[in-house]
């Protein structure tokens, strides 16, 4: 979960969207709970109206449901969904690597470098039981995904992408556990394989790591 506004000068609003849409990501506001204008009014030190617009725009990202005049409340959560969010994610992010490895250059290699030493750090403390840590690591784990496709030459692609990731890594959270070793060993392969410009492998290896994602949040029966 990335802060979309850096390097601008943040709003008020932009800096409760980013709060909020980080509250619903997290599991903070769970799937279905009812978002009650005044108590967020003074949860997030913000007007109502400025609180509308600002729920609106997490609608259009499915984040949030419109309830008329009742309100808003947090989009229920799905297997189904989990499941087309799966496919959508691998779809953007296999095309975005095609496009990535074709023009990356040096200064991407050294993006991809950064990414996994700094995902590899948050998962070693994670591995030894500091769990603590998990919010380090779900940025790092996100940062090192970026990286692999930021060569792709499309904000539109990564501006989508990193909307169906956020979406998708609600469920992890919502899971409530760490994938473990799979999820290390994973990311090793795909930087050993991104440097190697290895389409077709970094392609099955995201595949493979999305799906077994899917498979782990499932049995952990928290997903209707």
């Amino acid at each position: 979960m990335l802060n979309k506004f850096a390097g601008t000068a943040e709003t008020i609003s932009d800096v409760v969207f980013r709060q909020l849409r980080q509250d619903i990501i997290s599991g903070t506001l769970p799937p279905g709970a009812k978002i009650k204008l005044e108590q967020a009014k003074e949860r997030y030190s913000i007007g109502i109206s400025s609180l509308r617009e600002i729920l609106s725009r997490l609608a259009t990202e499915n984040l949030v449901v419109a309830e008329g005049q009742r309100g808003f409340e947090v989009s229920p959560a799905s297997r189904q969904e989990l499941l087309e969010l799966a496919d959508l994610r691998i779809v953007l992010e296999t095309h975005a690597i095609e496009l990535s490895f074709v023009a990356g250059n040096l200064e991407w290699e050294g993006r991809v470098v950064a990414a996994h030493h700094r995902v590899a750090a948050a998962e070693r403390k994670l591995l030894e039981g500091d769990m603590s840590r998990t919010v380090d690591w779900v940025r790092c784990d996100w940062e090192f995904h970026q990286a692999i496709v930021s060569a792709c030459n499309s904000s539109t692609l990564m501006a989508t992408l990193s909307s169906v990731f956020d979406r998708f890594l609600r469920y992890h959270m919502l899971a409530e556990s760490f994938r473990g070793r799979p999820v290390v060993e994973d990311h090793k392969l795909l930087f050993d394989l991104s440097l190697k410009r290895d389409v077709a492998g970094a392609i099955a290896v995201v595949r493979r790591h999305v799906l077994s994602g899917v498979e782990h949040v499932l049995k952990s029966g928290k997903i209707p």
